[in-house]
């Protein structure tokens, strides 16, 4: 870190071992990432009266490169908590965690749900219970009444899109299952 680390007590009284627990798992992430420009670390307990304990709230602010990132563990959230250590714990579990996020998305290393094959009906022939498919790329998919999952072969109208997933068929590419998209679904 290129700033010292700052912890700061509310509602409870300063303890060099809850510090120092501070200290250690601070020192962790910043070996896990160098970029990490200053921290501030808030325990505390609210003034709030438990039937069992005191639950703790930690509160975890990174400076980082272009961003600043927050960790906020809620003692609503975590009876667990009741053991500081426990919420410390938690709280830079998380912060490492959206570390990695920004970490990957600073490399540009950041996932893409492939889209699923998806097209119009184009025809129909209901006499001899099948369709076919224009794909999205261009190309003619065959399938049977019987891929039409959670929907009526015969409510089925030519211009309605759908998803599908394909196989080589004994005549060319057809789809083994295919799902009806409906006005709210979004394929990229």
């Amino acid at each position: 870190m290129r700033q010292p680390l700052q912890v700061n007590f509310r509602d409870i009284p300063p303890s060099d071992a809850v510090e120092a627990k501070i200290r250690e798992k601070a020192a962790k992430l910043d070996e896990f990432y160098d970029q990490i420009m200053a921290c501030k670390v808030m325990v505390e307990a609210p003034h709030a009266r438990h039937h069992k304990g005191m639950l703790y709230h930690v509160r975890i602010d990174l400076t980082v490169p272009n961003g600043e990132l927050v960790v906020n563990r809620s003692p609503k959230e975590h009876h667990a908590h009741e053991d500081v250590y426990v919420a410390i714990r938690d709280a830079f579990n998380a912060a490492r965690r959206k570390l990695q996020d920004f970490s990957r998305k600073q490399r540009g290393d950041v996932k893409h749900h492939e889209v699923p094959p998806h097209g119009v009906v184009f025809e129909l022939v209901p006499y001899e219970d099948y369709g076919r498919i224009q794909s999205s790329d261009g190309r003619e998919i065959y399938f049977h009444r019987n891929s039409l999952i959670e929907g009526n072969f015969d409510a089925l109208e030519e211009g309605d899109k759908v998803r599908f997933a394909e196989e080589a068929g004994d005549d060319g590419p057809q789809a083994s299952t295919v799902h009806l998209i409906g006005k709210h679904n979004i394929v990229g």
